[in-house]
C-alpha cells in the first residue's frame, strides 16, 4: 500500500473525527432563530460506517508485516482516531495469525486499561492460535483471564480449550478442566464429551473412552452421530466389527440417524475383512435408512478394488457414480490415478487426469506428483516433463525425489537441455539432492558427450 494512499485515509479519518466533534459541540450552541412549529425539523444523525469501510481496518487488511500493523494502529491513534473493539480484535487476529504473541500481549494490556469489552470469540481464536503454536500454558492463561476483560465464559470457550489440550497431548489436563466445569457454572454438552472421547481413542484407551461415554449418558447428555462415529471407527480400525455393528444398532434404537460417514466406517471394516460384496450391499441399503450414499462411501469401495488390483472394476464403479449423478472429486480420481500409475499404466492414468479436468475437477499437488512419478516409472520422461510443466504452472511443486528421478531419466535419455531446466527449477526452489543422488548423476554425465552445461547446473544445485 502506498504512503500517499495511507496519508489520504488518515486525513479522511481526521476529518470524520473533527466533524463528529463539531457536531457534538454545536448541539449545545445557542440557536440564532427560533424554529417555527410549522417548519419541518431536521436532525443530523451521525451514522457510523461499517467496519469494513473504516480506513484503519482497510489499511490493516492490506498490511502484511505484523510490526507495521501495530505501528499503523498507534499512528491512527495519534491522528485522533478512537479505536474500539473492531480495531482491537482485527489487530489481535492479525498478530496472532503471524504468531507475534508479544505484540498480542501488548494490545491486550491496552484493552484492559481502556476497559474495552471483548467478545468471547476473540479469546476462543487466541486459544486456538496458541494451541497451534504449541503454547498450551498461554492458551490456559487466556482462558483463565477472560473474566478480567469483562467477558463471560461459556461452554464454547471451555470446549475450545479442552480441544487444544487434547490436540497437544495434554489429555489429563483436558480432563481436569472438563471435571472443573461445574465449579465454573458450566454444563458440558455433547461436544465436550466428544472431544474427550476422541482424545482417549487417539491414545488407544478404549476403556477410558467408554467411561466418558457412560458418564455422558448418566448426565443425560444426548450422544450425537459424531460420538458414535468415533467409537465405531475405532472398533473397525481395530478389527472388532461385531462390537461396531452392536453400537450401530444402539444408535438406531436411540433414534440417532447414522450419516454417510457412519456407513463408510462400517464399509471400510467389512472391506478390511475381505467382505467387499457385503460392504457394497450396505452402501445400497443406506438409502432405505434415509441416507444417500456419498463420495466417502464410493471412495471406500474404489480403494478396496484398486488395492486388490481390480482397477477395471473400479472404473466401472466410477461409471456407476456418474449414472447416479454423484460427481467424483479430486480424492476419488486420485485413488484411480495412483493405482494406475503403480501398475505401470501411466498413459491411462493421464487420460483419467484429462477427464477430471474436462469435468471441471482441478488436479491437486498429489495428482501431479503421482503422474510425474508414474511416467518416470515407465521411462517416459518427456511425458513426465510435460506434466511437470503443468504442475509448475498450477503453482504446485514436486518432491525432491521426483526431481532427482526426472533429471536422471532425462540425462540417460540424452535430453540435457531439459535436464538443465529441471535443475534450474530445483535451484530456484532451494531443493537439494540426497547424499548419493548427485554422485550417481555425475557418473551418468561422465559417459555422455557435451554434459558440461548440465554438470554446471548440477553443481549449482549441489552448492545450494
Amino acid at each position: 500500500m502506498s504512503n500517499r494512499r495511507r496519508l489520504s485515509n488518515l486525513l479522511i479519518t481526521k476529518r470524520c473525527f473533527a466533524s463528529q466533534q463539531h457536531h457534538h459541540t454545536s448541539r449545545f450552541a445557542k440557536p440564532t432563530k427560533k424554529a417555527s412549529s410549522h417548519e419541518p425539523t431536521t436532525t443530523h444523525k451521525v451514522t457510523r460506517k461499517p467496519w469494513e469501510e473504516l480506513p484503519f481496518l482497510t489499511d490493516l487488511k492490506e498490511t502484511e508485516n505484523p510490526e507495521e500493523a501495530l505501528s499503523l494502529f498507534h499512528h491512527y491513534q495519534e491522528m485522533g482516531f478512537r479505536h474500539d473493539y473492531p480495531s482491537y480484535s482485527s489487530l489481535i487476529y492479525k498478530l496472532a495469525k503471524s504468531r507475534n504473541f508479544d505484540a498480542v500481549d501488548q494490545v491486550l494490556r491496552l484493552i484492559r486499561h481502556r476497559n474495552v469489552r471483548c467478545r468471547e470469540s476473540l479469546f476462543m481464536a487466541l486459544i486456538q492460535h496458541y494451541g497451534k503454536a504449541g503454547s498450551v500454558d498461554k492458551a490456559v492463561d487466556v482462558f483463565l483471564k477472560m473474566s478480567s476483560f469483562d467477558c463471560v465464559r461459556t461452554i464454547q470457550s471451555l470446549n475450545t480449550l479442552i480441544n487444544v489440550l487434547v490436540d497437544n497431548s495434554e489429555l489429563e489436563k483436558a480432563k481436569s478442566f472438563f471435571d472443573g466445569a461445574k465449579e465454573m457454572r458450566l454444563r458440558p454438552n455433547s461436544v465436550s464429551f466428544n472431544i474427550l472421547i476422541k482424545g482417549f481413542l487417539e491414545k488407544c484407551d478404549w476403556e477410558a473412552a467408554c467411561k466418558v461415554f457412560d458418564e455422558m449418558l448418566q448426565m443425560e447428555v444426548q450422544p450425537s452421530v459424531v460420538t458414535y462415529n468415533s467409537l465405531i471407527g475405532f472398533l473397525c480400525r481395530n478389527d472388532d466389527l461385531p462390537k461396531a455393528k452392536s453400537l450401530f444398532e444402539d444408535m438406531i434404537q436411540k433414534r440417532i440417524r447414522p450419516n454417510h460417514v457412519t456407513f463408510g466406517l462400517l464399509m471400510k471394516g467389512l472391506c478390511c475383512k475381505g467382505e467387499y460384496n457385503e460392504a457394497k450391499k450396505l452402501m445400497f441399503d443406506m438409502e432405505y435408512r434415509g441416507c444417500k450414499p456419498g463420495l466417502v462411501n464410493y471412495g471406500v469401495l474404489l480403494s478396496d478394488l484398486c488395492k486388490r488390483g481390480k482397477i477395471d472394476e473400479a472404473k466401472i464403479l466410477l461409471g456407476e457414480m456418474k449414472k447416479r449423478r454423484i460427481k467424483p472429486d479430486v480424492v476419488i480420481y486420485n485413488i484411480l490415478v495412483n493405482h494406475l500409475c503403480a501398475e505401470g499404466r501411466a498413459p491411462e492414468a493421464y487420460r483419467t487426469l484429462t477427464e477430471m479436468q474436462m469435468k471441471g475437477c482441478k488436479p491437486n499437488a498429489a495428482t501431479y506428483r503421482m503422474m510425474v512419478d508414474g511416467f518416470c516409472r515407465i521411462g517416459d520422461f518427456d511425458s513426465g516433463l510435460n506434466v511437470l510443466n503443468a504442475m509448475l504452472a498450477s503453482r504446485h511443486s514436486p518432491t525432491p525425489a521426483t526431481f532427482v528421478c526426472m533429471v536422471a531419466g532425462l540425462i540417460k535419455g540424452g535430453n540435457l537441455e531439459h535436464a538443465c531446466f529441471v535443475l534450474e527449477v530445483m535451484g530456484k526452489k532451494n531443493l537439494s539432492f540426497g547424499s548419493g543422488d548427485w554422485q550417481n548423476l555425475l557418473c551418468d554425465l561422465c559417459i555422455i558427450k557435451d554434459g558440461g552445461a548440465c554438470c554446471e547446473a548440477l553443481s549449482e544445485v549441489i552448492s545450494t
